[in-house]
């Protein structure tokens, strides 16, 4: 399966989760950049609230695509027990990586949510999207990172990855749609025709533009 671009798999996702279309207790968090295209749109077609979640890669020393783990924003630290065992790395070989990653989440903080704090997550159905996962290290350090705030329920809402990475995944979730798992698996982007970056105005700008569109679905307060 190839997606057009990543609000094409929004809108396809929106299909496999209209159960939770205007539940008041359930929110959409996106993984920048790219997940918030597609949380855009999941966004719009479920009318749910949308945020970000910001975690970050750590990527191998002589490849820094290669991911050995990732940083979440409430700190927490997820490393892939085999991707280190293969680096001979231990968790204070990247204690510097962690502490520039970290710096990057409270830029990325600050400017997403501009003033604004973490939504409350406690007793909410949180859907977890990306516009796609590889190693899943990303994912897997937001999920256990959101699982600290308690949720209710955790969705996982993934376009397209690697079955071996979407098998760990379900066991990390309360529930995982996925679209696609194709073999062999290269790299997200080989699955979309349109993989254009997804710069950070643009995040600020799917953010602004999915709560001007919930809010204009609200009713009117009586007068």
């Amino acid at each position: 399966m190839t997606f057009k671009n990543r609000e094409e798999a929004g809108r396809r996702l929106v299909e496999r989760l209209i159960q939770y279309r205007s539940d008041p207790t359930a929110i959409i968090l996106a993984l920048p950049r790219g997940g918030v295209a597609v949380g855009y749109q999941m966004s719009r077609g479920l009318h749910l609230p949308l945020d970000v979640f910001i975690a970050r890669k750590l990527g191998a020393p002589d490849n820094p695509e290669y991911a050995l783990g990732a940083v979440g924003e409430t700190g927490t630290v997820y490393l892939n027990p085999e991707a280190m065992a293969a680096f001979h790395l231990s968790r204070s070989d990247l204690q510097t990586s962690i502490q520039a990653q970290q710096q990057e989440i409270v830029r990325r903080q600050n400017l997403y949510r501009q003033g604004r704090r973490l939504p409350t997550l406690t007793d909410r159905i949180v859907l977890l999207v990306d516009d796609g996962i590889a190693t899943g290290s990303t994912f897997f350090a937001s999920v256990q990172s959101i699982r600290h705030l308690k949720p209710a329920r955790l969705i996982g809402a993934i376009p397209v990855g690697p079955a071996e990475t979407i098998r760990d995944t379900r066991t990390q979730v309360d529930d995982l749609v996925v679209l696609a798992t194709p073999d062999p698996f290269w790299a997200v982007g080989n699955h979309y025709m349109d993989f254009a970056q997804v710069s950070d105005h643009d995040v600020v700008e799917y953010l602004n533009l999915a709560e001007e569109a919930l809010r204009e679905r609200s009713p009117p307060p009586f007068a």
